[in-house]
């Protein structure tokens, strides 16, 4: 059985992706750092029928992050790594707490990069792997109100941009949806979100994509 590993898993476009993927017969491991969400959302995977596993992780911690990814691995192996993490913290450059700053942006992108340094080797052994990072319309058009988010989410497409070549050759693809909106949980835009993630993982290695954009 293959594995999806989703990292910063969330009631919205998180578990929507993790629903896809699940129906496609995807073993789910769903990992956040609220232990309670987590487990409600797995509780209704698998009233569905879905095998879902749970860990906690601070997105935040690049060691813990790295820790879950190569426990996740070395169990099962990851096929699938979907960072969707992000601190969703409105703020003006002049309401932005300084000590929060960096605590953002760690979670927004370094958590991401040290995920995906953690997957790259194992995915890289078999040759094939598939890592799909959550973007946001804030890094094509950032918001003042939303800074470190913006930010954030200008380094997860750049983070893709900067993998997309030397990850290929070694049969790894990575990909981002840029939502350029806010999405609902349980919501049809979030289902949308999910089928986009989808449609890259399923395209053919010669005709890889690096960046669908949705906007709702």
């Amino acid at each position: 059985m293959k594995t999806f590993l989703s990292i910063g898993a969330g009631p919205g476009m998180g578990l929507a992706t993790a629903e896809r993927f699940a129906r496609e017969g995807f073993r789910i491991v769903l990992s956040a750092r609220n232990d309670g969400k987590t487990r409600d959302m797995a509780d209704a995977l698998r009233a569905a029928g879905r095998t879902v596993e749970t860990r906690t992780v601070d997105a935040g911690d690049p060691a813990g992050v790295a820790a879950l990814v190569a426990e996740v691995e070395s169990t099962f192996g990851i096929d699938v790594l979907h960072y969707n993490a992000a601190a969703m913290r409105q703020a003006r450059l002049a309401d932005q707490p300084r000590d929060t700053f960096n605590a953002d942006l760690a979670v927004n992108v370094g958590g991401a990069l040290a995920a995906v340094q953690a997957a790259a080797e194992g995915m890289a052994a078999r040759g094939t792997g598939t890592v799909l990072l959550t973007g946001g319309g804030f890094a094509l058009q950032p918001h003042p109100d939303y800074l470190s988010l913006s930010i954030g989410k200008a380094g997860i497409r750049a983070l893709a941009q900067g993998l997309f070549d030397s990850f290929r050759e070694n049969g790894i693809h990575v990909a981002t949806v840029t939502v350029a909106g806010f999405v609902s949980p349980g919501s049809k835009e979030a289902e949308a979100v999910a089928e986009r993630f989808w449609q890259l993982h399923g395209e053919p290695k010669e005709s890889w994509t690096l960046e669908r954009v949705y906007t709702p």
